[in-house]
């Protein structure tokens, strides 16, 4: 990154920088580099900290009258100590005849500069070799140096900002073949282009440039020159393949109706398909002959086969596939249902989140699932579909190690499982990346990705404001789109708990599923808070039973919990067999449906997490349910309450009244 900030300072394309980069050890791809060239901004960076690495590196100026590299970090020559400080001191001796920088690492107002250089002339080496007119390019006068090249005589192409109609910067373009082209320091590239048109004599992009209401985008100047010859309407020159998205958003932003035609080098197709994709409006794009070797481009093609050929090889436009396509019913109902992780609770793909209040057990019950789809085995008699499972622990890292050791006591050792406990933040690329790497290295792909805690994954975030919890969705969403699978957040309720997930609301919107853990007292549930196309609200008790470890230097146990499922009340209305008919029957119903609403569980000698009701209460729920008169109801109750108990129907102990 830094000497990326310290090339675009020094005026170097993404070309270059991106040649460099292939050949690091952690490098992805053209686009992971792109994004990252985009992001850089340069506070504090400039050129000078190239040169400095460079040395560092052993490069020195040359001595013997020839420019130095254009790529001095590049150079790996040994260094010659005697003639290192005449060549600083030579370099030194040019900077009076560099234009003079205005402000911390900006250059001459570039048109200032402009206004002082000649009009091309048509016999410019350049200009002949690419087979060009010189309109609306000037030649560079003398006393401009970049990079250790004197750019006098050199073509000096205008980079104009479209969006405020003004002169951004300056590229420079070496009459011999072979010298890259040059931009001026500490101006931005980016975001600039040059329009190629008899009404853009300026290579300004105006309304009159594209009055015919087509624009053809190209990366390089000679490029847009062919296309502009070949058709008769509007080109732009993009100045490089990864300015074209920059371009093509803005043109279509500045001027909606105007229909862009992306014309990229050979090798650069899948790009502009995205980009025509991702812009809307009318666009396409136009491929050249796979036959064509890498970095080919129009000016190449019209050069071999002549303008009437480019012609004819940009009717072979191709536009992005139609966003909106009419489905019949026939086709609606064909589609497959939706698969399950575990079944009617995760989908098999995408976001979803684990929350609760503090202290509810909702990490434990998290890694209990987690485990259970790394070993394939049912949860909460849920059918799981087995995927490999990667958990990033952010909380407590000697907490969550007791938790593994007490469920693999329990149930043994889940080997699709793997575990990250690093602080990190997803809002940030570089972190994104690096989890994605550890989630392929450990075939993690497809499977379940799990973040414990979503507030921990995003240190500093507003979760309340919709743009910070905007950012970490987008994390989330970038982490499914690269892995595929169930990404699965843990995150908490807010300070009213039955107000849901705490923060923004947008964060439910985005969920495809959401489990919510509660506990009241003892009592500890979880259910499904939202799930397409699977039941939502049917709640599934729980405890967490104490499993002891070992004893520590003191001999005092160290324990952690585990997740034993608890038996439902309808579960147990379900197992009891009911009495046949007569008072105890309408006691039971009763008396069920009074335990529906219990505040009280396992009292007595009742199964943990079971409700429970006093007998007076049970008493006077079956006494006010028999057909009988009023002052033998109590004595009608307790009778059928007695059998109840003798049938089994019923426990009962030191006042209490349960199903049993």
């Amino acid at each position: 990154m830094r000497l990326g900030m310290a090339a675009k300072a020094a005026g170097l394309a993404f070309e270059d920088w991106h040649a460099w980069s292939e050949t690091a050890g952690n490098y992805r791809d053209e686009s992971d580099c792109l994004s990252t060239w985009n992001s850089m901004k340069g506070e504090g960076i400039g050129a000078g900290t190239l040169f400095a690495a460079a040395r560092a590196a052993g490069w020195q100026d040359t001595t013997d009258g020839s420019p130095a590299p254009v790529h001095p970090v590049f150079d790996s020559r040994p260094v010659n100590r005697q003639t290192e400080d005449r060549s600083e001191r030579a370099r030194t001796a040019q900077e009076p005849q560099t234009p003079r920088r205005e402000g911390k690492g900006t250059f001459a107002d570039p048109a200032a500069l402009w206004s002082r250089f000649e009009p091309a002339p048509a016999a410019h080496d350049y200009l002949t070799r690419k087979g060009i007119a010189p309109d609306g390019l000037r030649i560079a006068s003398a006393g401009l140096t970049i990079a250790g090249h004197d750019c006098a005589g050199w073509l000096a192409l205008p980079v104009w900002n479209i969006e405020r109609g003004e002169l951004q910067s300056l590229q420079l373009v070496s009459p011999e073949a072979g010298p890259p082209k040059l931009s001026l320091p500490g101006c931005r590239i980016a975001g600039g282009a040059l329009a190629v048109h008899q009404d853009a004599p300026e290579g300004r992009p105006s309304p009159e440039a594209f009055a015919g209401g087509v624009a053809y985008l190209a990366e390089g100047v000679a490029t847009a020159a062919s296309l502009y010859q070949a058709t008769g309407r509007a080109a732009v020159a993009c100045f490089g393949k990864g300015n074209l998205d920059t371009i093509a958003r803005a043109l279509r932003q500045h001027y909606p109706g105007l229909r862009l035609v992306l014309c990229p080098d050979r090798g650069a197709e899948h790009q502009a398909a995205a980009i025509a994709a991702g812009i809307g409006g009318p666009v396409a794009w136009v491929a050249l002959p796979e036959s064509c070797p890498p970095n080919y481009d129009a000016n190449d093609y019209a050069a071999a086969h002549g303008l009437d050929g480019l012609a004819e090889l940009l009717k072979t436009e191709r536009t992005p596939p139609q966003r909106f396509r009419p489905v019949s019913a026939a086709e609606l109902v064909s589609r497959p249902p939706v698969r399950w992780r575990v079944r009617g609770v995760l989908p098999l793909e995408g976001i979803a989140a684990f929350y609760g209040p503090p202290s509810c057990g909702k990490s434990f019950l998290a890694l209990d699932l987690l485990a259970a789809i790394a070993a394939g085995r049912d949860w909460f008699a849920c059918r799981v579909k087995p995927a490999p499972v990667l958990y990033i622990g952010l909380e407590g890292e000697a907490g969550i190690a007791q938790r593994v050791r007490a469920h693999q006591a329990r149930h043994g050792i889940a080997d699709a499982m793997r575990f990250i406990l690093a602080p990190l933040d997803l809002r940030q690329p570089q972190d994104r990346a690096d989890i994605i790497s550890a989630a392929r290295a450990a075939g993690q792909p497809g499977g379940v990705l799990c973040i414990d805690t979503l507030a921990a994954s995003a240190p500093g975030m507003d979760e309340n404001t919709s743009a910070d919890m905007g950012e970490v969705i987008a994390a989330l969403k970038a982490l499914q789109a690269e892995l595929g699978g169930l990404v699965l957040a843990v995150h908490h309720t807010g300070k009213d708990s039955t107000k849901g997930l705490r923060g923004h609301s947008s964060l439910l919107g985005a969920l495809d599923a959401a489990i919510e853990v509660t506990r009241t007292d003892d009592r500890r549930e979880w259910r499904t808070a939202k799930s397409k196309d699977g039941s939502d609200g049917d709640a599934h008790p729980f405890r967490l039973e104490v499993v002891e470890l070992e004893t520590d230097e003191d001999g005092e146990p160290v324990t952690s919990c585990v997740v034993a499922p608890e038996e439902r009340a309808a579960d147990a209305l379900r197992r009891v067999a009911l009495p046949g008919g007569g008072n105890m029957r309408l006691a039971f119903d009763a008396i069920a449906a009074a335990l529906k609403d219990a505040r009280a569980y396992g009292m007595a000698s009742a199964p943990p997490g079971r409700p429970c009701i006093p007998l007076e209460t049970a008493t006077t729920a079956a006494g006010n349910a028999l057909p009988c008169e009023p002052k033998r109801r109590r004595e009608r109750a307790q009778a059928a309450i007695t059998g109840l108990v003798g049938r089994g129907n019923l426990g009962h102990a030191e006042g209490w009244i349960w199903l049993s």
